[in-house]
């Protein structure tokens, strides 16, 4: 089997509304931006992959078709060599890898998690939400997610301040699970910077999480890359550190474990290893006794991507994003089927490759 054809398809979908993503300080996100990859085989098999783009989209596709015509879908190594030198110059490769990973499940006529090796498992799922929000707000919100089946709620915080958001909610809901994310560890910098924690900031907002108590793990409150500071926080305090959902290739990975940075590894395989890389992470996390939760907020074929991985390894929890109006049917637009979870659980999908179907007026021109 060989790649005939690589097609890029930029998407934008208008929510209703909008809200303020901590990814992106200042920023009324109203709309979803998608590049969706299609590459094609002489097989008559066609595989889907896709990572988050800007408003217009970067178009990559020709570049790629330089490193895949010709090359065998099924050599998912070889072709991530070849991506090295495409890597260097241009954006990251993992959603095309992605759309390999469909086509391999589309031939065996199974879906990735059983060729990684899984069932297909439920998976406990955990509201994430996406922005700063008054206690009074928030404690709403996570009533809400309650009643809706949600074991666990993460809420954002910017500031150390907001540690009292956190003590209002664990106050209205003792025994409520909860994750904290500072996102601290990167930021798409459009309207303003964001405001970054010195150590000493992460390490008072963590021993008050520890006074909290019940928080699963306090997620990003550092720069992505350093190392050392997440290996200095997570030796002081007993809360569980999180990270590394945009670092870059498996090697920054090794760099966490070596290095005894954290106790949640989080890639998630659209933005940071793809569906390869991310089953060696999880192995990684395993054999270091380590905890595997991907982040998981991209768009609807990303969050299948990783809930593939996650059935495969036997992931704790699953990230479900859901901060209206970003939900399940504006993350998941581009499908034909929503993803949602039932009563607090999540599955993913059975059918071949993916198991998800892209919705064809996406695939016009």
């Amino acid at each position: 089997m060989q790649i005939t054809g690589v097609t890029q398809h930029d998407l934008e979908y208008v929510a209703e509304g909008s809200f303020r993503p901590t990814w992106i300080p200042g920023y009324p996100q109203g709309t979803h931006e998608v590049a969706l990859f299609e590459v094609e085989t002489d097989a008559g098999i066609t595989g889907y992959g896709a990572m988050p783009s800007f408003a217009g989209g970067l178009d990559f596709a020709d570049p790629l078709s330089y490193f895949l015509l010709g090359e065998d879908p099924r050599d998912v190594e070889g072709i991530l060599r070849r991506l090295e030198s495409f890597h260097l110059l241009g954006p990251r490769p993992w959603g095309v890898e992605i759309a390999l990973w469909d086509i391999i499940g589309k031939d065996a006529g199974k879906p990735v998690y059983e060729l990684l090796g899984g069932t297909e498992s439920e998976i406990p799922v955990y509201a994430s939400t996406g922005e700063v929000k008054p206690a009074e707000e928030r404690i709403e919100y996570v009533a809400d997610a309650v009643d809706a089946g949600f074991g666990a709620v993460k809420l954002r915080v910017t500031d150390p301040d907001h540690i009292d958001i956190v003590r209002a909610v664990r106050d209205a809901f003792p025994d409520l699970p909860l994750m904290v994310d500072a996102n601290k560890g990167w930021a798409v910098r459009v309207m303003e910077d964001e405001r970054q924690w010195s150590f000493r900031e992460a390490l008072d907002f963590a021993r008050g999480l520890e006074e909290v108590g019940n928080v699963r793990w306090l997620e990003e409150p550092l720069p992505r890359r350093d190392y050392d500071g997440y290996a200095r926080l997570r030796e002081a305090v007993d809360v569980p550190i999180a990270g590394g959902e945009f670092n870059d290739g498996i090697h920054h990975f090794r760099e966490f474990v070596k290095q005894g940075s954290l106790d949640v590894l989080q890639p998630d395989a659209a933005l940071a290893t793809g569906i390869k890389r991310a089953n060696e992470v999880a192995a990684m996390a395993r054999q270091h006794g380590l905890e595997y939760v991907p982040h998981t907020w991209t768009n609807g074929v990303g969050f299948v991507a990783n809930l593939h991985v996650m059935a495969a390894n036997d992931s704790p929890w699953c990230e479900f994003p859901n901060e209206p109006p970003w939900t399940p049917e504006v993350r998941d637009f581009l499908l034909t089927d929503t993803i949602d979870h039932d009563d607090g659980v999540v599955t993913p999908p059975d059918g071949p490759g993916l198991g998800v179907d892209i919705a064809p007026e996406y695939l016009d021109g």
